[in-house]
């Protein structure tokens, strides 16, 4: 699934269409994107695992999904999902969710949950994960109410980095731990943004889809955890399962 970063460089890759008129809607989406044509981009804007673009009267929100991909003056030999023709080019989305959202954006998203906006607030991640406490890191990490634009890449390397294993409950984080894995969620998502401009993102992973752990050389565990029931890779030996006031296995770092 296209995590945050990966959005961040399809809205950089298509504010050129800033200002210029829709000529041509297609694609075999099931919404009638029809009310779009002839109508103005006044914004290319992204939210989390929101690509937006701001229309006149709607904006057409799309989520890639788990396969979802795009391309700018070119095409897949697939059917978009969305077609979008301009005098300046094209843009094609595939294998996408599509939405309609009407009225003004600052209503539909608060930009303080995306930790790639510039209004991101991890005072208010705090406070939102302290609500939780008997959720797993895991599941908190994905929440999109906390973390907009986190995905399972960058779970995966944040718990690694600060040394947690992913089924410690919220509640059960040292104070200094829930603040590494607040800040290192933004760090890590700009260090991908930066990786995945190079063409050279997974060189830099860790721990994600790995077989052995680059510290201690041990196995790496990949499991099914918690609510969303998606892939942890972890090292039980440098992670640390923090059960209430007592840290339960891994080496303290």
């Amino acid at each position: 699934m296209p995590e945050g970063p990966s959005i961040v460089l399809l809205r950089e890759a298509a504010e050129r269409f800033t200002g210029q008129i829709l000529r041509h809607v297609g694609g075999n989406s099931r919404i009638d994107l029809s009310v779009l044509a002839g109508q103005r981009v006044r914004s290319v804007r992204s939210w989390g695992k929101h690509f937006l673009l701001e229309f006149g009267t709607h904006t057409l929100r799309i989520h890639l999904m788990l396969f979802g991909s795009w391309r700018i003056d070119e095409r897949k030999p697939s059917p978009p999902r969305v077609s979008l023709r301009f005098d300046a080019g094209e843009l094609n989305l595939y294998a996408c969710s599509v939405k309609l959202i009407d009225g003004p954006l600052e209503e539909a998203y608060d930009w303080r949950t995306d930790v790639m906006s510039d209004a991101w607030d991890p005072r208010l991640a705090r406070r939102r994960l302290k609500a939780m406490p008997d959720a797993l890191v895991c599941d908190a990490l994905l929440d999109q109410n906390v973390f907009a634009g986190v995905g399972n890449i960058i779970k995966n390397e944040v718990l690694f980095r600060i040394g947690v294993h992913p089924a410690t409950r919220v509640g059960d984080l040292p104070p200094r731990r829930l603040g590494s894995l607040i800040r290192e969620a933004r760090t890590y998502s700009y260090e991908f943004l930066e990786w995945k401009r190079r063409h050279e993102l997974k060189k830099h992973w860790q721990v994600h889809a790995k077989r052995s752990c680059p510290r201690c050389g041990s196995p790496v565990s990949k499991q099914y955890l918690g609510r969303t029931r998606r892939r942890s890779f972890f090292c039980p030996r440098d992670q640390v399962l923090f059960d209430g006031a007592r840290p339960a296995g891994g080496r303290q770092r």
